[in-house]
């Protein structure tokens, strides 16, 4: 049995993974997202793939979050049709995400077309909602821990990597005539001990392991954090402005609304209002009641009022709604997606507040090369 292994995305950089494994005559792809950053690398998300999407005969998604996942609405467009398999939460996830990033590119050719800055005279979305609902179509939802039959002599096993709802560590065996061979995708992990999510999984054996290296030019802090959140928090307010925080919707946003929940309680912080307004993330959080298995969450800290439920907190879905947090000067905390600052609600509010001298914004995520988060940081 002879098994290649292609980078297809993810080297150079840190989005569009896709892993594309040959298995004699049998073509496997691990993750399918979408470039992100860097204008270089997100036209990359039109270039034709060196392999035909036909040919695919399953796709495993690691999690739900776009440069892993992005890409299956164009795989379909262009022909996938096999199974995409995945955590049950992953795809819950996808639900929403999906159809969120096919909205996008329908606005921005619509967009482009406005404004005439398209070289063709009716530029198309990558995508479109249809395209996301046949993915969608497609997906094959897993528990963690259980073997699954991907093809024959292939399994897959689902170990939980702590990053996000339903991110999995993927460990894939392939069975040839004489032996086992065992290849693991990490996928992206995240930290240790977390508040809502549980540890990543310990595997005890790999023949190949292949690792997503975000922070592999540096050292990622860990001690002290929730101790500095708290402290760069109070500061914000102590300026008579209000805080700014751009957040990804899946994951982070959730774990933002736990801490300042638990800040307020302790007296670590003031207690002001919250605005959570992100559309995505709001439904995302509802996420965590209908899979209790994949975090540590109990049933009493979900049911009403769950800790996401707090009197300081404010869901703001409506664009009305969005636009008139744009009147509130001081003292308050809004959270809103993307957490690069590439798109959504956060360019609203960085276009109404940046200016404002009592403001402070304040990333709590990676900035991508080539995003406007990243743009910011650097000055």
């Amino acid at each position: 049995m002879n098994v290649r292994v292609k980078f297809l995305g993810g080297a150079k950089s840190v989005t569009g993974s896709k892993y594309l494994i040959e298995i004699d005559n049998k073509k496997l792809l691990i993750d399918c997202g979408l470039f992100q950053g860097l204008k270089s690398l997100r036209i990359r998300n039109w270039d034709k793939l060196p392999v035909d999407e036909k040919s695919i005969d399953a796709i495993i998604l690691t999690h739900a979050h776009i440069d892993h996942s992005g890409y299956l609405p164009k795989m379909v467009k262009e022909g996938f049709q096999g199974r995409v398999h995945c955590s049950t939460a992953t795809a819950g996830l996808l639900d929403i995400m999906l159809l969120d990033a096919a909205k996008l590119q329908e606005e921005e050719a619509q967009f482009a077309k406005k404004e005439g800055y398209s070289k063709h005279e009716d530029p198309q979305p990558l995508f479109n909602t249809k395209d996301a609902e046949n993915a969608l179509a497609l997906l094959k939802g897993h528990h963690y821990d259980q073997k699954v039959e991907i093809m024959p002599g292939v399994t897959a096993t689902f170990h939980n990597a702590g990053h996000i709802l339903g991110s999995c560590v993927v460990e894939l065996e392939i069975q040839g005539t004489t032996q086992t061979k065992t290849i693991v995708f990490s996928g992206d992990l995240g930290r240790y001990d977390g508040p809502i999510l549980h540890s990543p999984a310990a595997l005890g054996h790999a023949d190949v392991l292949f690792v997503e290296s975000t922070y592999g030019d540096r050292l990622n802090e860990n001690k002290g954090i929730e101790e500095k959140f708290a402290e760069l928090i109070k500061q914000a307010l102590d300026r008579n402005g209000c805080l700014l925080i751009p957040a990804f919707a899946i994951g982070r946003t959730q774990l933002l609304l736990h801490y300042i929940k638990t800040f307020m309680e302790a007296g670590k912080i003031p207690k002001v209002p919250v605005y959570v307004d992100s559309p995505m993330a709001i439904n995302a959080t509802k996420l965590y009641q209908d899979y209790p298995s994949y975090h540590k969450l109990t049933s009493q800290e979900l049911s009403s009022p769950s800790i996401f439920d707090y009197n300081y907190i404010k869901y703001y879905q409506s664009q009305e709604a969005s636009t008139s947090l744009n009147n509130i000067e001081k003292n308050s905390i809004i959270i809103s997606a993307s957490g690069m600052c590439t798109g959504g609600r956060i360019l609203h509010h960085l276009y109404h507040r940046l200016q404002r001298r009592n403001d402070t914004l304040l990333f709590v995520g990676y900035q991508a090369e080539g995003t406007r988060g990243r743009r910011l940081l650097d000055g």
